[in-house]
């Protein structure tokens, strides 16, 4: 699976590359493997795979909903 279907399945904006906290550590998005995006911790050397949903706060997702709540 391909963070393509990623993003349409589970509708979240994970891209590689993207900012995210996954269980409140920071961290960033480096591909897919299978139906879990994978994340390198900051601080960390590898990326390890997590489900998109669970626990997973994406940066871009925040900023929107944060704009959203400023507009109206």
């Amino acid at each position: 699976m391909s963070l393509d279907y990623i993003r349409s399945y589970y509708g979240v904006p994970a891209k590689k590359g993207a900012r995210v906290e996954a269980y409140g550590k920071p961290g960033v998005i480096t591909g897919a493997s299978g139906p879990h995006i994978l994340i390198r911790l900051d601080g960390h050397k590898n990326a390890h795979p997590y489900h998109p949903t669970d626990g997973i706060e994406y940066a871009a997702l925040r900023a929107e909903q944060q704009k959203e709540k400023d507009n109206g």
